[in-house]
């Protein structure tokens, strides 16, 4: 027979071991920090955001024609300059950073606290520049960044590894720019770990409840995009959920796949054009978005949150062809090369989705049809499910729409995969080839030829990300 655990036993040697309490004590610490380095990259990147839209309705907003390519440019020099790892969302380059066989000295060029801070600076640059991205997907690699940074503080028998840390301080990440803590926990079962040990998951909700306790601290107890009115779905609700359902589910596969060919080097004349010009491209990718903008009243500047919220209050005015329109618009900001995320456009061209079949069958039900394009269209760009409709249930707190959202998200997702391979998995492998040919699929595109503009980096710079936005690397700098 099983002895019963002895609690006085078992407590004494938890408080005799001191040196385990100041371990535990310095990752607390670090999830708080990582909490509030989120916290500030929202501030920074609201504010940054903000001041560009004062400028877009400034003078009918043609300066922004101007604005926006030398912004845009400007921060691809830096950021290919200075942090070729903070280029795109920051969640491949945490995979990349998770795997095994990636050498322990390399992981500093996808993850660290330099990469961090210029994350946070960078990215807030892009959302100066209006451009199409969100901060979710950069918040996952800033609050990574910080909690690996714990490590060389911790003692050689604390038994918490990188691994551990980077995974709570990516689903810290997501936890605390969604503020959506279940959210984060899911993330980090299904696109960071796909699995969590039993020694390491005390630890990784512990820093997913402290970085979440610090953006309520700062931004309050509230639903991302509020609540949500849904009337009682009936089953005359069935074909327009469908509808929506596939609609995203082919557009999420279509952009993801659209995403991974621009960002993996794919042989084709623009690629090749981007990595001779980067500079050069970023800023006719930026202009071309300055026009998208100006067409569609500046619907499609920045993440689209704004757009949603409108949509779910029923007081929407976007245009026609918002969800092509912004689309385009988002694949572009991805594909010149700034720091920056696409969950929260994706839920924004989700949300359109809805929004323009609800407008076709009429009704009450627009809410919901709303929600469920968010929940689809991320399930399908992510082909993450449970973490697209757990994000969309916590952020519009639509827990009385959980079978739904969750058939949306199961359904798109499936239709994805159809079309297109996992894209942070297909990016994350690319960046991995950058850094160990060796450990790359034989099926792993060529690299491009050499840049010829003037564009210098340091020779340590990571071989990784560099200029692109989605994280892999301009062969130049390798």
């Amino acid at each position: 027979m099983h002895q019963e655990p002895d609690f006085a036993h078992n407590l004494r040697q938890e408080l005799r071991d001191g040196r385990r309490w100041l371990d535990r004590s310095i990752v607390l610490a670090y999830a708080v920090a990582a909490g509030l380095c989120v916290v500030a990259f929202t501030l920074m990147a609201d504010a940054a955001f903000e001041a560009f839209m004062h400028l877009f309705h400034w003078q009918g907003g043609w300066a922004v024609l101007l604005w926006m390519p030398a912004v845009t440019a400007g921060t691809v020099w830096l950021t290919r300059r200075w942090a070729p790892g903070a280029a795109g969302s920051g969640i491949p380059q945490v995979m990349v950073a998770l795997e095994p066989s990636l050498a322990p000295s390399l992981r500093s060029r996808f993850v660290s606290l330099w990469l961090s801070v210029c994350k946070m600076v960078l990215a807030t640059a892009g959302f100066a520049a209006g451009l199409s991205i969100g901060r979710e997907g950069p918040s996952v690699q800033v609050a990574a960044g910080v909690m690996h940074h714990a490590r060389r503080w911790l003692g050689p028998q604390s038994g918490i590894s990188s691994h551990a840390l980077l995974v709570a301080g990516g689903a810290a990440g997501i936890a605390a720019a969604f503020n959506a803590p279940l959210a984060g926990v899911v993330f980090a079962i299904e696109e960071l770990s796909r699995k969590l040990e039993s020694r390491s998951s005390g630890l990784i909700i512990a820093a997913i409840v402290l970085a979440g306790l610090m953006g309520v601290s700062a931004f309050g107890n509230l639903s991302y995009f509020g609540r949500i009115q849904v009337p009682r779905l009936s089953w005359d609700a069935l074909l327009p959920g469908l509808c929506v359902t596939l609609a995203c589910g082919v557009l999420g596969g279509v952009f993801a796949k659209l995403l991974a060919a621009s960002l993996t080097q794919a042989p084709e004349r623009l690629n090749r054009l981007r990595a001779r010009f980067p500079i050069r491209f970023a800023a006719a990718g930026a202009l071309v978005i300055a026009v998208i903008g100006l067409v569609t009243g500046g619907a499609t500047f920045g993440s689209g949150s704004e757009a949603v919220k409108h949509m779910l209050a029923g007081e929407a005015d976007t245009p026609a062809l918002y969800v092509t329109l912004k689309f385009v618009a988002t694949w572009l900001s991805a594909w010149v090369g700034v720091p920056g995320g696409i969950f929260a456009p994706s839920l924004s061209i989700g949300a359109g989705v809805g929004h323009n079949v609800a407008a076709v069958v009429g009704g009450d039900i627009g809410p919901a049809l709303i929600a469920m394009g968010m929940a689809a269209f991320l399930a399908a760009v992510t082909q993450a499910p449970l973490t697209a409709f757990i994000i969309v249930m916590e952020m519009v707190d639509g827990h009385a729409m959980v079978l739904s959202l969750m058939a949306s998200a199961m359904l798109a997702s499936l239709v994805s995969r159809m079309l297109a391979r996992p894209l942070y998995e297909t990016l994350a492998l690319y960046m991995l080839s950058t850094v160990q040919p060796a450990a790359a699929e034989p099926a792993q595109p060529q690299t491009a030829p050499p840049q010829t503009e003037a564009d210098p980096a340091p020779a340590t710079a990571p071989a990784s990300g560099a200029g692109v936005p989605g994280e892999p690397q301009d062969t130049g700098h390798r």
